[in-house]
């Protein structure tokens, strides 16, 4: 479960080097345009021209809800992952009182999120082929949108060991991505398939986030991207 926090930390972490802050876009999104300067403007018109993120009142943010379950919270912990949040360039963070959290962030900082995040998993499923920390798995693959995952791993050796803690890692990070790329909460989910390397027989799948409601014991909440 320690896993949830790790990876949170990872991913605010990689994304905390951005040029623009969020609440320089806010500014740019709320001046009057005879006092907005050259450069804001640029901004401004270089982001509307990219992609079909939804905006908000025709402010060019995006606003990302994310289970508390994710969080791994504990009563009091919201402080804090607010003003982490908040350092690392994310505009504003609210407790919606519903078991849910929803970041609020510019679409500059949007993009370089999903960036950020791509290259952490490419990144992770790397350490799993290479760092030898899993030694059991042999090889693991992608989709394009990481919704979908594949270890071939030695059967025997892998269901001996804790390496099935591999698919938690990875699990983790893709719901992250899956949520801030914006996926239908009602059509939303991680699958990894665990293969034996011998056979190419699949024995065992995982599926996020069902994995993690049993774990908690929650009952599922809706979340996604606005």
């Amino acid at each position: 479960m320690w896993k949830w926090l790790i990876a949170l930390s990872i991913l605010l972490a990689a994304c905390g080097t951005g040029d623009q802050t969020p609440e320089e876009s806010a500014e740019a999104d709320a001046t009057p345009e005879a006092e907005t300067s050259k450069d804001e403007s640029e901004g401004a018109a270089e982001e509307k021209s990219e992609g079909s993120i939804d905006v908000d009142k025709g402010m060019f943010n995006v606003k990302v809800t994310l289970p508390k379950t994710l969080f791994e919270m504990e009563d009091g912990d919201f402080e804090e992952i607010k003003a982490s949040a908040e350092e690392e360039g994310i505009g504003e963070v609210t407790d919606n009182g519903d078991g849910t959290i929803t970041y609020k962030m510019s679409k500059s900082k949007h993009k370089e999120m999903m960036k950020e995040m791509e290259e952490e998993i490419e990144s992770s499923l790397e350490e799993i082929r290479e760092g030898g920390e899993f030694s059991s798995i042999q090889g693991v693959t992608a989709n394009s949108d990481y919704s979908e995952f594949t270890l071939e791993a030695e059967q025997t050796a892998y269901e001996e060991s804790f390496d099935g803690f591999a698919v938690f890692g990875i699990g983790v990070l893709g719901l992250y991505y899956q949520l801030f790329d914006g996926a239908d909460p009602d059509d939303y989910s991680v699958v990894i398939h665990v293969t034996d390397a011998a056979t190419g027989e699949e024995f065992d799948t995982v599926e996020f986030p069902e994995v993690l409601d049993k774990m908690s014991g929650g009952q599922g909440e809706e979340y996604g991207t606005e």
